[in-house]
């Protein structure tokens, strides 16, 4: 069983208390438009990290993080990027990669709308975990913790706190 860290959209900015989120959490998921090498530095220190560079990420962050993921976590295979849409609006590069992979947990940001959807078509968890940062038109900051045993998602957790 793992336990893992969600998270999209810090736009260069991490608010302290995913550390507290994210205390027990064995590693973290970042979904792209990071923002600055720095987040990248201190979510790493903080714990084993994958993620992938959004829209907004420049050549540092795009020498450091592919634009798509797709690997094995605990018996599920999960595949990571950016612009993804969901369940029924996939952007096209993420429909093909769904239809060619089929993976069980696919996670997106871009957004900044948080929405976690089993899509039933594609036999597949769609998570959005939203925006953790500062920038942008969500008036919330959103994160997500969950644990994955044998292929399956479990204890699912929302982190949920008005943005300031």
């Amino acid at each position: 069983m793992k336990r893992i860290g969600i998270l999209s959209d810090t736009h260069g900015h991490i608010p302290e208390s995913i550390y507290v989120f994210f205390e027990r959490v064995d590693e973290i998921w970042h979904a792209g438009d990071i923002g600055s090498t720095e987040i990248i530095e201190k979510l790493s220190a903080f714990k084993p990290l994958k993620g992938v560079y959004g829209n907004i990420d420049g050549t540092a962050i795009r020498l450091i993080f592919p634009e798509q993921q797709i690997f094995v976590c605990e018996e599920a295979k999960v595949f990571i990027t950016h612009i993804g849409g969901y369940p029924g609006k996939y952007v096209p590069n993420a429909q093909k990669t769904i239809l060619k992979e089929k993976p069980d947990i696919f996670v997106c940001g871009h957004s900044h709308i948080l929405k976690v959807i089993f899509d039933t078509q594609f036999n597949l968890l769609h998570i959005n975990p939203g925006a953790a940062g500062n920038s942008g038109f969500h008036t919330h900051i959103t994160l997500i913790r969950c644990e994955i045993e044998k292929g399956k998602v479990t204890d699912l957790q929302v982190y949920d706190v008005l943005r300031r």
